[in-house]
């Protein structure tokens, strides 16, 4: 169609073998497709961009916010994407990076299995407590690419809503609506 001309056509990938190729042939984009599962925002990008800044992240590949408390100040939740060999050790630096960001959540997105070492090391990180919402969610969250994937699953990152508010508003009548309630009132 067009001579001389090569096309490199990129498609997100859909299964494992097509998620491993990526994380083979380019990590950086390997990691912001994986905070895109979750619809995180990656470190140095903009909202809704599949990319983000490259170099030293400090242990921060992508963030999301929440608001769950009256003050309205968002909270954090910072994500870890690995495409190669993990080990507990991981956990642990997301647990202190957490830590030193005052962050309410970690979440570790990886293309291998977590060993149970690495689930054991989550667990003893504990929950966040959401005062607006009255629930806790674990502070360390492994997600695994294949989880992520497998569409009859449905795994999401245990969080606060990102969006809407934890108190519900007062219902607005309609003009109709009031007039049915003072009919009503009147002939009691």
């Amino acid at each position: 169609m067009f001579p001389g001309i090569k096309f490199d056509v990129k498609r997100e990938p859909e299964d494992m073998g097509a998620a491993r190729d990526l994380a083979k042939n380019d990590r950086y984009q390997f990691q912001w497709w994986a905070l895109s599962l979750i619809r995180a925002k990656p470190l140095g990008g903009q909202e809704g961009s599949k990319v983000g800044k490259k170099g030293s992240d400090k242990g921060i590949d992508g963030i999301m916010n929440f608001v769950d408390d009256a003050v309205g100040k968002p909270k954090r939740v910072i994500v870890q994407v690995k495409s190669g060999h993990v080990r507990s050790g991981d956990i642990r630096d997301l647990i202190g990076t957490v830590k030193r960001e005052n962050a309410a959540i970690g979440v570790f997105i990886t293309l291998e299995e977590p060993s149970r070492d690495m689930i054991k090391e989550a667990l003893t990180a504990g929950y966040y407590h959401s005062p607006g919402w009255g629930q806790d969610y674990p502070s360390i969250q492994i997600l695994t690419i294949a989880d992520l994937l497998d569409k009859s699953k449905r795994v999401k990152v245990d969080m606060p809503p990102q969006h809407g508010t934890f108190k519900q508003a007062q219902k607005v009548k309609s003009d109709d609506e009031a007039i049915q309630a003072e009919l009503f009132e009147v002939d009691e």
